[in-house]
């Protein structure tokens, strides 16, 4: 009873908390989270993704790098590796095969807008750096591994030094709203050096150590310059958009909170609410919760951006902090609120997600077939094939708890191959012992140990005695 007691620390639990600590800015303590998750699950591509942006944010490039291979040579045409490897590369300053990567992905998925961000950013980071892309020459192999770009064009950025034309070409080209928005307080000073050079006796004229005024001043141009080109690479003008909205939101307020401050206060109650559910404290999640569904509630919609989804995200929270107390009824009104919410704002995922937790309350009522009707709306929204596989399984369960064998078995060989097509053990794992168990009811006994037998090897891959232990018997 004592055991039973303690909380399980579980390879999604462990992940949750990593998240949650991360999107906290406790970056040290998420690492440690995806490192104990990735002893449970060694290799799990999303893991190492998720560990691969946390090393980022810690400014560890060198092992943000290495996860996000990791997770390309589990699966090549894995978008999120793509992305995540691309980021890295770009963080680093090799631009060319950052560029490399966001291609990739993009013809993968030219939909994902983020790719032709990259895109977009990468090719203003290389014209900052050295003109005109179509200079750069990169080795067609095979498979492109990471080679330093730094090391690689040395004597190309000698070469540029001596050549200070390409400099001024490209100030030329800077309007000067731009330079202002890039430089800020050090606008100011570029325009006063610009002014000094066209004093022509101060610029013939040298200091007493013999260095020429020109020098200097051409000197202090070329750092503001370069200053200026850093910030254009770091954050390109048009990642500013969301921005420049917010800061005229916020100087349409009157109001003495600014929407980014309660903006702030939102996101920070939101991770509190999950962590408390997450650590297993679910009368406390949902009583703060409803505390600031309340507060949100009464608030004007052009103080609290896109609020709508922030209340459906909430109905959400307390629906599964109401599961977790074991209040069912209470639990499925919630979720369906979330429901309304999300058709009302016509957010995909958010409607996914609420049918996804209203099956889940019927089939833990023990009302399957409403399980499977909310489910099976749910099909056409799953995004990948590890959520597929998942959701054919649940409808697959609860057609065997109607003793509808035939159909259970149907779904479990549907779960089977989605999780085939994602390559998760845990999952193919689950979908064959469902589909043993159907067999099983049909009276096809020879085909249900063949299963059975399956589900053995695949045990072993996963680490749980218990899982070994439960087909065995």
């Amino acid at each position: 009873a004592e055991e039973e007691s303690l909380p399980v620390v579980t390879f999604g639990s462990l992940m949750t908390e990593g998240t949650t600590l991360s999107r906290r800015g406790q970056h040290d303590k998420a690492l440690s989270c995806f490192n104990d998750a990735l002893k449970l699950r060694a290799g799990d591509k999303h893991c190492l993704i998720t560990r691969s942006k946390c090393f980022l944010k810690l400014g560890d490039t060198e092992n943000s790098l290495k996860d996000a291979e990791a997770s390309l040579q589990i699966d090549k045409t894995f978008l999120e590796g793509l992305y995540q490897k691309a980021e890295t590369l770009y963080t680093m300053g090799d631009f060319e095969f950052a560029l490399v990567f966001y291609h990739r992905g993009r013809r993968l998925r030219p939909d994902l807008h983020k790719f032709q961000l990259g895109i977009n950013k990468a090719e203003e980071a290389i014209v900052n750096c050295i003109g005109n892309p179509s200079s750069v020459k990169l080795e067609s192999k095979e498979e492109l591994c990471f080679v330093s770009r730094q090391a690689e064009s040395k004597k190309d950025s000698q070469k540029q030094q001596n050549k200070p034309t390409k400099d001024q070409k490209w100030t030329k080209k800077q309007s000067p709203k731009t330079e202002r928005q890039l430089l800020g307080e050090l606008y100011a000073d570029k325009a006063y050096l610009e002014k000094l050079l066209k004093d022509e006796d101060l610029m013939q004229s040298s200091t007493r150590q013999g260095i020429k005024v020109v020098d200097l001043v051409l000197g202090g141009i070329s750092y503001l310059n370069h200053r200026r080109d850093f910030w254009q690479q770091q954050k390109p003008i048009y990642a500013r958009v969301y921005e420049r909205k917010l800061l005229r939101q916020g100087r349409m307020q009157d109001k003495k909170r600014k929407p980014s401050d309660i903006g702030r206060s939102i996101a920070k109650n939101m991770e509190d609410i999950e962590l408390l559910l997450a650590r297993g404290s679910a009368e406390e999640s949902c009583r703060k919760a409803e505390g600031m569904l309340k507060k949100i509630q009464v608030l004007a919609e052009d103080e609290v951006p896109n609020k709508n989804e922030l209340i459906g995200n909430l109905h959400s929270c307390i629906g599964n902090a109401q599961l977790a107390m074991g209040q069912m009824e209470a639990a499925l009104h919630s979720h369906k609120m979330d429901l309304d919410c999300a058709r009302q704002t016509a957010l995909t995922d958010a409607v996914s997600r609420a049918l996804d937790n209203i099956g889940h309350v019927y089939a833990r009522m023990g009302k399957f077939q409403q399980a499977i009707n909310t489910w099976e709306e749910k099909i056409p929204l799953a995004q990948s094939s590890l959520e597929k596989a998942w959701l054919f399984h649940e409808i697959g369960r609860c057609y065997l708890k109607l003793d509808k064998a035939e159909t259970a078995q149907d779904y479990g060989q549907k779960s089977l191959q989605s999780a085939d097509e994602d390559g998760d053990v845990e999952w193919q794992l689950h979908a064959t012992v469902l589909v043993a168990q159907a067999q099983v009811k049909l009276k096809d006994y020879r085909s249900a140990i063949m299963n059975f037998e399956r589900a053995l090897e695949k045990a072993k891959l996963v680490p749980s005695e218990t899982a070994q232990n439960g087909i065995i018997a």
